[in-house]
């Protein structure tokens, strides 16, 4: 074991960086600094995505601010990186937004609500997290037609509840805090209604949605182009056999789970906004009979969109980084997450719909997105306690409100920002 700080001296060392970086320093935001347009930065995260699906990715980006925000994490991270940080560096989730959490069944058959997606998660400075978490709730709200203050106010719920969590995490017991369980999910309606919908979201479910009965009796995914296209000859098989390689990345007692089943068919799927034109298969196995299916997602994985700014260690496997990522940040992860290799690219596997549910932020409204960021802040604070430091975080935040305040400014520039962006890419899709 290597040489660990005491939690006193950890504590003093996050009160210091404040030397580094001012609480009050992280309220800037100058669009001036860019040297290159977020056009461009997109324009280069498309190299090596599925050219037909590219405009769809796009049209899917000009819906609104926020789905622009979602699809533009290259943007941010770009922005980010322009300026300086706490230095205190932590496992983020890389793409911290109201929409990146979800109900999922944990591996002890219980629904968890946590943050549910990690494709850009990599080792680096803790409060880029926490801002895109709050641009994030801004830009949902004014979606969702709530009043430019309440807004405001949600952003403040989520930041005092992230630092409140943070310090909570720090005074627990390392076991105490490994095992903490967010108390306030049953006494969100919002999160009520994302519960009832997970329960319903089962594999037999999505038998009936993405599959359907040949004349001999056989089931086959539909095919509904361009989202769900059933797949055969190679490509098919290349999927097929490389989940023998998954097999190998699984937990050894979930290798025995994934032996029940029996792959029975293979589709190409589009899902997400910021991942359209990225390679996504779906494989559809058998366990005890045709009334128990499986469905699982074989989702490419390239670079982080933080990585051209983030040194440090860090798997090569693109698919292994976002699992073991979101192995460390999760209360309870799929268990049947894992990784691959397919044609040269990397690739996440994991499960595509048992029981899984996100929220609709249309339906945040003003009396309800105010304890939705809060939940936001306590869940992110969870994460970044089981994945990192959080006595570090903690000593650098205090107990003061100057962080909050200073994000909060951060927040409602950057959204405007994006907001500014977003109007811009729709006038250049128009011609």
């Amino acid at each position: 074991m290597s040489e660990r700080l005491t939690y006193t001296e950890r504590l003093e060392a996050g009160q210091r960086q404040r030397k580094h970086m001012r609480r009050a320093d992280h309220a800037g935001w100058n669009a001036s600094a860019r040297d290159e347009e977020p056009k461009t930065l997109l324009k280069r995260s498309d190299k090596g995505r599925i050219p037909k699906l590219v405009k769809l990715k796009y049209e899917r980006m000009a819906a609104s601010a926020f789905a622009y925000f979602r699809g533009a994490a290259t943007v941010m991270a770009y922005d980010l990186s322009l300026g300086p940080n706490s230095g205190i560096l932590n496992q983020i989730c890389g793409d911290a937004h109201v929409s990146n959490l979800g109900a999922y069944e944990g591996a002890d058959g219980r629904l968890v609500f946590d943050i549910n997606d990690f494709d850009e998660s990599m080792v680096g400075p803790f409060e880029w997290d926490v801002k895109r978490m709050a641009t994030s709730i801004l830009l949902a709200g004014r979606e969702a037609g709530v009043k430019e203050a309440r807004c405001r106010e949600a952003v403040e719920m989520m930041l005092a509840s992230y630092r409140e969590g943070i310090i909570g995490l720090t005074k627990m017991t390392v076991l105490s805090a490994e095992r903490h369980q967010v108390k306030r999910l049953g006494d969100l309606p919002s999160i009520e209604q994302v519960l009832e919908i997970a329960e319903r979201s089962t594999p037999l479910h999505s038998l009936d949605t993405l599959t359907e009965e040949t004349k001999g009796g056989e089931r086959i995914f539909r095919t509904k182009p361009p989202t769900l296209e059933r797949l055969t000859g190679l490509v098919a098989q290349q999927v097929r056999d490389s989940l023998t390689t998954y097999r190998d990345s699984l937990l050894p007692e979930r290798r025995r789970l994934l032996d029940r089943y029996r792959v029975l068919d293979v589709a190409f799927k589009v899902v997400g906004t910021g991942s359209v034109g990225l390679r996504d298969y779906v494989v559809y196995l058998e366990g005890n009979g045709e009334d128990d299916p499986l469905f699982l997602q074989v989702k490419e994985e390239v670079a982080s969109a933080y990585a051209p700014y983030l040194g440090g260690a860090s798997p090569a496997h693109q698919g292994q980084r976002v699992a073991e990522a979101e192995r460390a940040m999760q209360f309870q992860s799929d268990p049947f997450l894992g990784w691959t290799t397919l044609d040269g690219r990397d690739y996440l596997v994991r499960q595509l719909n048992d029981h899984k549910a996100a929220i609709d932020i249309t339906t945040l409204k003003s009396a309800t997105l105010p304890e939705y960021a809060g939940l936001c802040g306590e869940l992110l604070a969870r994460g970044h306690a089981r994945a990192g430091d959080c006595a570090m975080i903690a000593g650098y935040l205090g107990n003061s409100e100057r962080f909050d305040e200073a994000i909060l400014r951060f927040a409602v520039a950057y959204a405007n920002q994006s907001e500014r962006d977003w109007k811009k890419l729709v006038a250049e899709l128009k011609h």
